[in-house]
């Protein structure tokens, strides 16, 4: 046993959470049943209990009936322009940055993705300079784990008089380097990206498809990409949540 003198659910949560941290319970993991926990800290269950919703909380970790608690915490990945850069979207085979990224964690990469051609909210549509309202852009939805761990909803949005009839339309193709590799392939090589990020709360089907607690907050992004000529061919919205993150850019100052 670990304790001296009786812990509250809250010490318990933060004990657990910096195992957890540390690296003592890896991403994936199950935590040890409830009993044995409660052995090791020399308190009731109930109080195992309310120390594992308040790391559930956290996103931390994830109960399922009949399958334990499983360790859902990732190191952040760092989010900077680095990430787009050729070289690392494609090391090793790599389907883009995300791949690269998750590899670098041991972990693994897993995409669930669909296609279809649609019309893309009117917002977008102005980004990428077409009429709203009609179907002309192929939306790319990918649901992107790391170890079976969800981390990010992504959706595409790309002129269908580019990615009509070509391998973007494929959702089970493997795209090495991602999009930006198949589009300049396609002869829409990008030079420049814009990017606004904003936090907010996730709404429900994304905090069920997040697999993540509704009260948590979920950076939400735009990433435009621009070909040499100024023409937008892709945008890219991205949810992921908020403590995944660490946002870093460099620039000069005037």
């Amino acid at each position: 046993m670990e304790h001296t003198t009786k812990l509250s659910y809250r010490q318990i949560a933060t004990r657990l959470g910096d195992d957890i941290v540390n690296g003592a319970y890896p991403p994936g993991s199950l935590l040890p049943p409830e009993p044995e926990l409660a052995e090791r800290f020399g308190v009731s269950r109930s109080l195992i209990n309310r120390a594992l919703t308040v790391l559930a909380s956290e996103g931390k970790v994830r109960a399922k009936q009949g399958s334990g608690t499983r360790v859902t915490w990732l190191p952040p990945i760092l989010h900077s322009s680095a990430r787009y850069r050729q070289d690392l979207r494609e090391a090793e085979g790599a389907r883009g940055a995300f791949d690269a990224e998750v590899r670098a964690l041991g972990l693994d990469p897993i995409h669930e993705i669909t296609t279809q051609r649609a019309a893309a909210p009117d917002h977008i549509a102005e980004l990428l300079g077409l009429e709203p309202g009609q179907i002309n852009c192929l939306a790319r939805r990918r649901r992107l784990l790391a170890s079976h761990i969800p981390m990010r909803l992504n959706c595409t949005w790309i002129p269908l008089d580019i990615a009509g009839g070509t391998v973007l339309e494929d959702s089970d193709a493997v795209l090495v380097g991602g999009v930006k590799s198949t589009l300049a392939e396609l002869g829409f090589r990008q030079t420049e990206a814009l990017e606004r990020w904003f936090v907010r709360r996730p709404t429900e089907p994304e905090a069920i498809s997040l697999e993540i607690s509704p009260d948590r907050s979920v950076l939400d992004l735009i990433h435009v990409g621009q070909t040499a000529d100024g023409r937008a061919v892709e945008v890219t919205t991205t949810v992921t949540p908020a403590d995944t993150q660490i946002i870093e850019y460099r620039f000069p100052l005037s």
